[in-house]
Parts: C-alpha cells; structure tokens; sequence
C-alpha cells in the first residue's frame, strides 16, 4: 500500500495549509474529482483542528493512496484533554463517506476518513 505521511506542530497555522496541499497532491493522484477533493481537504483539516482542540501539540496524518483514499490522523504531545468538537465533527460526518474517530472517554485521540 502506497503511504504518504505528513508531521507538524499545531502551533503554527502555515502547517494546516501544508496538509490541505499534501491532501490535494493525494486526492489528485487518485483521480478524484474537485468538489471530493476540497470536501476530503477539509475532513482532514477539522481532524487536526479536532485534535488541537483535545490538547495535542502535534498530529502525524497518514494517507494511504492505495484502494480507497484513506487518511488517519493521530494526535501526539501536550496533555490531552475534552475539546469543543461539535462542529467539527458535523462537518466530518457531512462529507465524507466514512469516519473512525478514535477516543479514550471524551478524548478524541485519531480520526481515520475514508473515501
């Protein structure tokens, strides 16, 4: 399986345009179609914002573009803790076609979209 991993500190709001490129450079690799692709772009970038939201510091986002498009998103440092995700999670389940979301109690810990 084709795999693409991408790591970065939340801290830093360049690094979210740089996922939303990797996630492009992903999607149109596979041959999707724009308005998949933005709707995939955004998926990924509330997983990250879900995880800063929960304390992490930095997230590790693995696409795999290999069969479906997948991507996992995984939060890692700082000190964990509930997040405000309503939202986020609305939009999630809105656009893409299936979600995992990882959580140790309310803690959302990885999210894992599949196209």
């Amino acid at each position: 399986m084709k795999e693409f991993t991408v790591k970065f500190y939340l801290d830093d709001s360049e690094y979210m345009t740089a996922l939303r490129l990797s996630c492009g450079a992903v999607c149109s690799l596979r041959g999707m179609d724009v308005d998949e692709t933005e709707d995939f772009k955004v998926c990924v970038t509330e997983s990250a914002i879900m995880l800063k939201n929960c304390g992490f510091e930095k997230v590790t986002a693995v696409f795999y573009a290999e069969g479906d498009t997948v991507c996992s998103v995984e939060g890692e440092g700082g000190s964990a803790r509930e997040g405000e995700n309503e939202l986020s999670l609305a939009l999630i389940s809105a656009l893409v076609g299936e979600c995992d979301i990882d959580r140790n109690g309310e803690v959302i810990r990885k999210v894992t979209l599949k196209v």
